[in-house]
């Protein structure tokens, strides 16, 4: 069987290994993926953009990718698109119009719940298997619709947890994210924070950057160790500083107390605070609103990112809640969604 897949972020293809464990050896990839999976037809580091202001820049580029995609549709028997809704759901429209016969599934699903909340019909109409990761993002579609909650896919990554906490801070862990741009906005006032507490520091880079980019992005780590394995620092550190996006919700699944920081560029923040009517930015902090009615975890973001009111929110921290509420979010969540979504590709019960 020869899937077309559109996975073209990073965290896309950890959850894209992790299904291919759980599908029969006979399933081929073509289309847009990490090179360890398979023949992708681009390199995955040519896509990086950071907000809306980059993504019109390559508009051109995407546009003919697109394209590139529709094409490969002819020779694949089904389609699977991961996250990435500015490029995945124009894609699929166009994969539709032309192949209506086409099976397509979408995992991991744009966030109509969030904004845009008319794209909710189209993709009723376009997708024949609308795979959540979210349990509450089912109550915004209609009765009808092809959706089902298949679990969490950082489920399937995570499996150890902390279990209770060490009574004093002694490990921190910083990570400022795996973009340049956001690495770059963080990072000094991570090292203010680090300086002023004085405590032994982690901070987490990123596997695919070179020893140019290290030294490029990050300048002197005086101060800090270095490491790549996320999950596994994060298990072992007692607390930690956090660029919005997928490791904020690893951290809250793992049990880490953290806060979260997140600086955009204006124009982006700008555009984001227009159409985007939600009280927090982190996964974690929307979900556990859904249903504790309150925030997991601290949240900086733009000029609020100060050395000053992280290191006061780290010493106000209430540690022993957080881990409470950690366990709370796992049980929420359930588990992992690989094995779900494999049946599906495969029309097959779950093993």
């Amino acid at each position: 069987m020869k899937i077309l897949v559109s996975a073209l972020e990073h965290s896309a293809n950890v959850h894209l290994k992790s299904l291919k464990k759980e599908l029969s050896g006979d399933v081929e990839f073509i289309g847009i993926f990490d090179k360890e999976l398979g023949d992708s037809i681009i390199d995955l580091r040519s896509l990086a953009i950071m907000g809306f202001v980059d993504a019109i820049k390559k508009l051109r580029f995407f546009l003919k990718l697109n394209n590139d995609m529709l094409k490969l549709a002819h020779d694949a028997d089904k389609v699977l698109l991961i996250d990435s809704s500015g490029f995945n759901l124009p894609l699929a429209k166009k994969i539709k119009k032309k192949y209506p016969d086409k099976e397509i599934i979408y995992y991991i699903l744009p966030q109509a719940w969030a904004w845009k909340k008319k794209r909710i019909p189209v993709l009723e109409k376009t997708i024949d298997h609308l795979a959540s990761i979210l349990p509450f993002e089912k109550e915004y579609y209609s009765k009808d619709a092809p959706i089902e909650y298949v679990g969490h896919p950082l489920l399937d990554q995570i499996t150890e947890f902390k279990e209770a906490l060490a009574d004093e801070v002694k490990n921190i862990v910083f990570m400022p994210g795996s973009r340049k741009g956001e690495i770059k906005k963080l990072l000094p006032v991570f090292k203010e924070v680090q300086k002023e507490l004085g405590v032994e520091a982690t901070i987490i880079v990123p596997k695919h950057f070179s020893k140019e980019d290290i030294k490029e992005v990050y300048g002197s780590l005086s101060g800090f160790k270095m490491a790549h394995d996320a999950h596994k620092i994060l298990k072992d550190a007692d607390f930690a500083f956090i660029c919005s996006g997928t490791a904020t919700l690893e951290a809250s699944l793992i049990g880490i107390p953290f806060v979260l920081t997140y600086i955009a560029k204006p124009l982006d923040y700008f555009i984001a605070s227009r159409l985007v009517k939600l009280e927090y930015i982190g996964l974690a902090n929307i979900m556990y609103n859904k249903f504790k009615n309150r925030a997991l975890h601290p949240e900086f973001i733009q000029e609020d990112v100060t050395a000053k009111n992280l290191i006061q929110a780290y010493r106000e921290y209430d540690r022993s809640r957080f881990l409470s509420d950690s366990k709370a979010l796992r049980e929420y969540l359930k588990h992992g969604s690989s094995k779900r979504v494999a049946a599906i590709i495969e029309d097959r019960d779950e093993d």
